[in-house]
Formats: C-alpha cells, sequence, structure tokens
C-alpha cells in the first residue's frame, strides 16, 4: 500500500490524548508532521508527498493534537513541548524505537522539541519552515499575525482562510484549487476547533515565559541536536522568515540548509517533486 484514502486511519491513545494517525509503505519509519494553519491536517498537508515516499518507506501521518481527528487540546504555555511530546509517544505505542521525522512549520518546532527533549526517538529529520526560530527576537511577519488572528476578533471566516492561504502560505495564491480552502475552512470551525484553538498568541501574565519557551533557538540544548537534519525554506516564505534557516544551519552541528526557489511556506505542496527528491535521498542515506 503506497496511498492513504481519505478518512482511512486509526485512533491510537497517548497518554490521555486520542491520535488519529493513516499509514502507508513499507521500511524505515517515517513520520510526518504538519504545520499549525487553520484546518490543517496530515493528509492534507502532505497529499503530494505519501505515495511518493512510502514506495521506499513506512510512513505515518497523523492528525498532531488541536488538528483534525486527534484530541483538541494543546497546553497553551508550552505547545512545542506538548506536541514532541505526543509524537513521542505515538512511537512508543506504535512499538517503534526510533524514526525519521518530516516536519513544516508547526510540526518542525514539535520535530526538534522532540530531538531536544527524546533524543533517542529521531534518527534523521527534514525541517521546513520550522516555527519557533528566533521567533522572540523579531517583530511577527504578517503572514504569522494572519495565522494567529485567524479566531480571535471577528472569529473564523472563508475570507480570512482564503487570504492566509493564498496570500501568505503560498508562493502562488492561483494555484490553490477552492476546494481545498473549503476543506480546510470546514476542520477550522469544527465546534471543539473553536472551544480550543491550537495555535494562538500567547495572553494573560504568562505570555512572556510562553514566548521566550516557544523561541527554540534561546534552548542550549538545540547546538546539542546533532541529528542529520535537512532544512527546506522557501525563498518566498511570508510566514517563518527564510533567515531562520541559516540560524539552525549555523546553530545544529550536522545540518545542511536547501533555500527553495518559487515556494512560500508550503514547499512540500508547492514544489511537490523537488521536495520528494530531497527526502527520499536525504531519508535513505541514513536508512
Amino acid at each position: 500500500m503506497t496511498s492513504i484514502d481519505k478518512g482511512a486511519g486509526r485512533t491510537v491513545r497517548v497518554g490521555g490524548r486520542e491520535i488519529f494517525v493513516g499509514e502507508a509503505g513499507a521500511g524505515p519509519a517515517v513520520v510526518l508532521l504538519h504545520g499549525g494553519g487553520p484546518g490543517a491536517t496530515g493528509l492534507s498537508n502532505y497529499s503530494r508527498n505519501i505515495e511518493t515516499l512510502a514506495q521506499r518507506f513506512r510512513v505515518i501521518v497523523p492528525d498532531v493534537p488541536g488538528y483534525g481527528k486527534s484530541s483538541k487540546w494543546v497546553d497553551p504555555s508550552d505547545p512545542f513541548g506538548h506536541l514532541g511530546g505526543a509524537v513521542g509517544g505515538l512511537l512508543d505505542e506504535l512499538g517503534i524505537d526510533s524514526a525519521h521525522l518530516v516536519g513544516n512549520s508547526y510540526g518542525g518546532a514539535a520535530a526538534l522539541r522532540l530531538a531536544m527533549d527524546r533524543p533517542e526517538k529521531v534518527r534523521r529529520m527534514v525541517l521546513m519552515g520550522p516555527g519557533g526560530i528566533g521567533s522572540s527576537r523579531a517583530v511577527p511577519t504578517q503572514g504569522l499575525r494572519a495565522l494567529l488572528n485567524y479566531y480571535p476578533g471577528s472569529g473564523p471566516s472563508r475570507e480570512k482562510l482564503t487570504r492566509f492561504i493564498r496570500e501568505y502560505l503560498v508562493f502562488d495564491g492561483a494555484a490553490v484549487p477552492d476546494d481545498l480552502i473549503e476543506e480546510r475552512f470546514r476542520a477550522s470551525i469544527d465546534p471543539e476547533v473553536m472551544a480550543n484553538p491550537p495555535l494562538r498568541r500567547p495572553s494573560g501574565w504568562t505570555a512572556l515565559r510562553t514566548l521566550w519557551r516557544m523561541d527554540l533557538t534561546r534552548d542550549s540544548r538545540l547546538r546539542t541536536v546533532a541529528h542529520p537534519t535537512l532544512v527546506v525554506w522557501g525563498a518566498a516564505d511570508r510566514v517563518n522568515r527564510p533567515a531562520g534557516g541559516r540560524i539552525l544551519a549555523g546553530t545544529m552541528p550536522n545540518c545542511d540548509l536547501y533555500l527553495a526557489a518559487g515556494a512560500g511556506h508550503w514547499v512540500q505542496w508547492e514544489r511537490a517533486d523537488l521536495f520528494n527528491s530531497l527526502v527520499a535521498a536525504f531519508l535513505g542515506a541514513g536508512s
């Protein structure tokens, strides 16, 4: 089996959470961790990658906590740690000693936290525009502000989501089909998601501490993450600044950087053929 039909998969109990996961292929385990945009799910974010990668790997595609068919609550004081812990727990429940991790944005930050917190669970990593790289040291981008403002204020709407996806998420907004936006909008207004938005701007007296905790470059352990890592960043990323790639390459001892032309924050979708070949070659070298 080299593909996952929509809706196919199973729910795995990890601690007090339910994590929905799809699987395809056989071979070394590769976990695909999706981003944190409204309505995101594992299968939708990696729709152009699963079939190709499953020809060489056991591809595991969860809905991370807060999204899709998984439990909706995420610890607002330490979201990256919460997500990283959930991924590590999922590997435990699946009986996988260690796996390659592929993470986009929110999922990239979760992969880095798991590599810091439980390094034995991680083999190689591919990170696309990961979150939490210098995030407390600069004014948020327009794209990140649009993401964080999706639920507050006037609340979610198809217009807000369309603008976020077509103006900020991708390089060529016209390439995004209407049905993809509609699918994500419907997922974003699930009542459970509305009650517990998974990615929100920190507020209250703990906000500053949370922002510092979410900036992974302030964690001294980042310099000790020696797992072979490939960072792929869209040259036109308007959500997380491409300069973050150089920060990681200059901090982590085994980190390569690839800047992808003609791509924004969603390289795995916009430059799917390039992305699939890079991932297969990089992860295959460590299998």
